[in-house]
């Protein structure tokens, strides 16, 4: 495998990387020196090695916990808009790299270069939102039904929270968790995909550089890279308090299961089977934009993506037609992710590949009519004959009796396609799969959008109307219901899970005050 270094060594020096010697992978607030294997990092597009890492080691995990441990235990005397304080220093110097950032991103996550300084904003825009927070956070003031009793819910700093990421967000949801999680007054120890390591040290020097500048401990946000063996290590550690997830189902219930075990508080981020309906009264060229792009946004390894696509009988081939249109007009502009006029990079690993074929020959196998893909994407670009490629598809489905493939998550561009009589048919089909976090339903008739939104509508996390299942704003928790896992991240009231809550009762007269009319003299 050839190593591609010339072209990034300007970017890596920049950010701190190196391309001659292993990367150390774990910072435990003292020292950035890791004592586990070395791994290579790969560009997904081209498949060279970008740099080597080398990875912790359960011993690492330890030191790396206790360090975590005593840096909460001086950063939660700190008062919360000192806190916030330190969160804008951090906002200011993640925009500051947020050009390096994002090519960083789209050169070991794959994304296109437009994706990759996208996913940087995302971090700076949730730290704008928690500098503010660091504000406001607080409890509520509750009537009492004794006299001169005040009852109150005071918020507290929770303690460690453990930090695990996928990789096709190896910057943005550490940005979510991170943000909060400061303001409210908890360190973290992040464990990214083993996959994205150079976008988690980059990222995780740059926060320890704003934090050991001010005078806070760095292992405020430690760092421990690795694989399955060091991210159970960060699930077990007795030092964690909250752990947040974000992965597969599989891998996520048994966290689950772990955390709940030990008493633990857990946020998971799990599988996304998107859904979009398209009704008869739709702005046609509107919902054929707003679904090509999150079909195929990020090549389709979003969780919220949109996998399956309802029409109307009565809109089916018209939008078909376009749709198909669309992909081919899309599939013109497969290339290298840092181009700027590319709209579809490689998938992420090769494993992604065989899964996306796995899936194709599923598709076959019950019925479905490729449409447009199905394949492995041949590049005329010898030098990313060694990436992976593969062509966006549309599967349509006459029937969907027998059909179990649209049902299972395919982290790939596969976008399967049925029709529907009525809304209530179509709420059905998109509520009818495990998973629950997006969802859109495109139409103008406003009794369409109450019946979408309200107790018989959509039962995901995320419901939009006359938008795309992908690309949604930090202002709200982010989030799905079900097998999704329930987490809340980002904005909205998601900071509550990362602080200790307490019901605080004062009774300020010299009388023992018992509720529900209870007497004891």
């Amino acid at each position: 495998m050839t190593i591609d270094l010339a072209p990034h060594t300007a970017l890596f020096g920049r950010l701190g990387l190196s391309t001659t010697s292993p990367n150390q992978g774990v910072y435990d607030g003292t020292a950035w020196k890791a004592s586990g294997p070395i791994i290579d990092s790969i560009n997904p597009a081209s498949g060279s090695v970008l740099a080597s890492v080398q990875e912790a080691s359960l011993e690492d995990v330890q030191r790396t916990m206790a360090a975590a441990r005593a840096a909460f235990k001086v950063w939660r005397k700190v008062a919360a808009p000192a806190r916030g304080e330190v969160v804008r220093q951090i906002r200011l110097a993640i925009a500051e790299a947020l050009p390096d950032l994002g090519a960083l991103i789209t050169l070991e996550m794959g994304k296109i270069a437009s994706e990759g300084r996208g996913e940087v904003q995302e971090f700076v825009d949730v730290a704008d939102y928690a500098v503010g927070l660091s504000r406001s956070i607080g409890g509520t003031v509750i009537p009492s039904e004794r006299d001169k009793h005040f009852i109150t819910e005071v918020s507290n700093p929770l303690g460690v929270v453990g930090c695990i990421t996928a990789f096709n967000f190896p910057i943005a949801v550490y940005g979510w968790n991170v943000a909060l999680a400061l303001v409210c007054g908890d360190s973290t120890v992040w464990k990214p995909a083993q996959t994205t390591p150079l976008c988690a040290i980059a990222t995780n020097k740059i926060i320890v550089r704003v934090l050991e500048d001010i005078g806070y401990p760095g292992a405020i946000s430690a760092l421990l890279c690795g694989g399955g063996e060091i991210g159970a290590g960060v699930v077990d550690s007795p030092e964690v308090d909250l752990i947040s997830f974000t992965g597969s189902e599989a891998r996520g219930r048994l966290i689950g299961m772990e955390a709940a075990g030990k008493f633990k508080q857990s946020l998971l981020e799990l599988g996304g089977n998107n859904a979009a309906i398209v009704m008869p009264d739709a702005n046609i060229p509107l919902a054929l934009q707003s679904c090509t792009f999150a079909a195929l946004g990020t090549a389709g390894q979003r969780c919220t993506t949109t996998r399956r696509l309802f029409l109307h009988k009565s809109i089916a081939d018209e939008f078909l037609k376009g749709l198909v249109k669309a992909y081919k007009s899309v599939t013109q502009r497969i290339g290298r992710p840092e181009d700027p006029n590319t709209l579809i990079g490689p998938l992420h690993s090769q494993d992604g590949v065989e899964r996306y074929l796995r899936a194709v020959d599923k598709i076959k196998q019950q019925g479905g009519e490729i449409l447009i893909g199905g394949e492995v994407h041949q590049h005329a670009d010898q030098g990313l004959k060694a990436g992976h490629w593969v062509l966006p598809t549309i599967a349509f489905y006459s029937t969907l009796q027998g059909v179990s493939i649209i049902k299972e998550e395919t982290f790939a561009p596969i976008l399967h396609v049925a029709t529907f009589e009525t809304l209530e048919e179509a709420i059905e089909l998109n509520n009818g799969v495990a998973q629950g976090l997006s969802s859109a339903l495109f139409t103008q008739n406003m009794s369409n959008v109450f019946q979408w939104i309200g107790a018989e509508g959509s039962d995901c996390g995320i419901v939009n109307v006359n938008g795309s299942t992908s690309g949604a704003e930090i202002g709200g928790r982010f989030g799905g219901n079900k097998s999704t896992g329930w987490g809340r991240e980002s904005g909205g009231d998601a900071w509550k899970q990362y602080v200790r809550w307490s019901s605080c009762t004062l009774n300020w007269s010299n009388e023992l005050g018992l509720a529900q009319g209870v007497s004891f003299e």
